[in-house]
């Protein structure tokens, strides 16, 4: 019997069959992070995501393979990050409705660069025993003389510190956040060192009373047995800018210039702004959705809720040189 039938009707099972590119993501989260809300899209669409993780020189590799870059989309934390790919010119503007539509205008650029994923409140942990109610109110007031010798941070130089810098400056001028990094620099019960963790820590063995720290720090500690105890020996507050909100920050995503599976990874950046989405990668890193109405994990709730500062992010990284600058010249680490 003649085979030649069942090989024509199987090519053109073939022909007609949707074909799927991949879209690869050059990430500098842990895939652990992602992975979950990347199976999802996965299962939705039939498109595979290949993450690579690059925990440093991001920016550095997508230059060096310019145009032969099989990035099609980047994933980074921290408006600095986010600023620097632009800067690098290794991005291309997205025109999406379903972007602008799901993400705030101030959490997204203006020229459609990058969009924020999530969102991460710059606030305040407070010893459970040794700070009251109340005592803690704005970000100014982190500078008055009744915080002396209570605080704890890390480096002023590190970006999470760098970025609550550049919205002082937008909120207070740069003198006012001269002075701001001045008092807070004198109210430090140690040299700033170690991460926001470390800080906690602090506060547990009774070194100070207070530290700045970014929200989904206390989901990691509670995760793991021997950080739990620090953890539980603070609580979150949420302070304001004096005529504003509360500082946030972002996790977010871009699309490369060379992306060669372009519509692929537009996919795949609007189902990431999805309800579904939002939900997921959100809990997985103990972070708020920036999708208005997404649903917010029993932990994150449990924080307690805030009204977030509308001051634009992109102002925020024009203000970074400045903000820089102000922390070596008050020598904060020092």
């Amino acid at each position: 019997m003649s085979m030649r039938p069942l090989l024509l009707a199987t090519a053109c099972t073939a022909l007609s069959a949707p074909a799927f590119a991949d879209v690869n993501v050059y990430t500098t989260r842990q895939p652990e992070l992602i992975q979950p809300v990347i199976d999802a899209f996965t299962d939705q669409t039939g498109i595979a995501v290949n993450l690579a993780f690059v925990s440093d020189g991001l920016v550095e590799r997508l230059k060096a393979e310019g145009k032969r870059s099989p990035a099609d989309l980047v994933m980074t934390v921290d408006i600095a990050n986010l600023q620097q790919i632009v800067d690098a010119d290794v991005i291309q503007p997205v025109e999406s409705e379903v972007l602008a539509a799901a993400i705030p205008a101030n959490l997204r650029s203006a020229d459609n660069l990058w969009f924020a994923l999530t969102s991460r409140a710059r606030i305040v942990y407070a010893s459970r025993d040794r700070v009251a109610d109340g005592e803690v109110t704005t970000y100014e007031d982190l500078a008055s003389d009744k915080w002396k010798g209570r605080i704890c941070t890390r480096s002023g130089l590190h970006n999470y510190n760098l970025a609550l810098m550049s919205a002082i400056i937008a909120h207070d001028g740069e003198d006012g956040a001269k002075a701001w990094a001045t008092g807070v620099h004198a109210n430090l019960a140690r040299k700033p060192e170690g991460n926001d963790r470390a800080q906690v820590k602090a506060i547990w063995a009774a070194e100070c009373d207070i530290s700045l720290g970014n929200t989904y720090y206390m989901g990691e500690m509670l995760a793991d047995p021997e950080q739990a105890e620090w953890a539980n020996s603070v609580r979150i507050i949420f302070p304001t800018f004096e005529n504003g909100g509360t500082h946030v920050n972002v996790s977010g995503i871009a699309m490369t210039k060379a992306a060669p599976n372009r519509e692929e990874a537009l996919q795949l950046m609007e189902f990431l702004a999805s309800d579904q989405a939002q939900g997921i990668y959100a809990e997985l890193n103990t972070e708020y959705p920036v999708l208005a109405g997404a649903p917010i994990s029993d932990l994150v709730a449990s924080w307690g809720e805030f009204v977030a500062d509308d001051i634009d992010l992109e102002e925020l990284a024009k203000n970074r040189p400045a903000a820089l600058r102000i922390m070596e010249e008050v020598n904060f680490d020092g």
